[in-house]
């Protein structure tokens, strides 16, 4: 969240404007300046916020990438840590006081992190970048370990209705790389891979079930209307696979 925030100064503090806190707070501009009004003798000016007038007021939005309706306001607020604290108390949900410990960390003290890696060593501070280069590519690993594990959670599929939930699967694969003219070749690549890992041909053993009910004197019509699902339906272990095989795409694809 905060690493996302404009990175808002004023005479050298971190600040954040109104409608930064909000947004992070996930909450409105209203309700901010409600609790402000209400509980304004526990701010102090300078301490909490910094309040901008007039000229002031003018050349700091214009200095920065703000909405310029901030201009038709009389007050401009600013709200330092210790004013992004007490909207926190305020609000007093979980998520506002998450937010808050991920500005102090990130934001707010971010002004001094930096500072303080400057005045290291050039070999230190190389050693340093890689370091959090580091352990933010090891961040991201867990989280997308994380991700898979969540998908693969929600995507259930029963032994009882694979065919319906594999190939609503299916559809939703092909949906998500272009819509529906790609459901013959996301269900072909699902065979394909079925026929790798297990060494079969499932397309021989079609066209062998089908002469085998010739053989028992099955009409033509209903042989026509066997599919490769029918013979992935006669052996256990095909099932499995196949849902195995259906999950794993629908994961690749972002799919659940």
């Amino acid at each position: 969240m905060s690493k996302d925030l404009q990175v808002t100064e004023f005479n050298e503090i971190r600040i954040l404007t109104t409608q930064q806190l909000s947004e992070s707070y996930v909450t409105s501009t209203d309700t901010i300046t409600k609790n402000f009004n209400r509980n304004k003798e526990r701010y102090q000016e300078g301490k909490h916020y910094i309040a901008l007038e007039g000229e002031e007021k003018n050349t700091f939005i214009n200095q920065g990438q703000f909405d310029r309706g901030l201009k038709n306001s009389k007050t401009l607020y600013l709200w330092t840590e210790k004013g992004a604290f007490l909207h926190a108390k305020s609000l007093n949900t979980d998520k506002a006081w998450e937010v808050y410990d991920e500005l102090v960390e990130t934001y707010f003290r971010g002004k001094k992190l930096v500072s303080d890696l400057n005045n290291l060593s050039p070999q230190l501070q190389l050693l340093i970048n890689i370091e959090l280069k580091q352990k933010q590519q090891d961040t991201l690993i867990a989280e997308n370990k994380q991700e898979i594990q969540n998908m693969r959670d929600v995507i259930t599929l029963s032994p009882a209705s694979w065919r319906k939930d594999t190939t609503a699967l299916i559809n939703k694969i092909a949906m998500s790389i272009g819509g529906f003219d790609h459901i013959k070749d996301v269900r072909e690549e699902s065979y394909k891979l079925l026929n790798e890992r297990f060494g079969v041909d499932i397309k021989t053993r079609l066209t062998n079930k089908r002469r085998r009910m010739a053989d028992e004197g099955v009409c033509k019509s209903k042989r026509d209307k066997l599919t490769l699902l029918d013979v992935i339906a006669d052996d256990k272990k095909l099932i499995e696979g196949y849902i195995a095989i259906v999950k794993e795409m629908s994961i690749k694809n972002n799919v659940a």
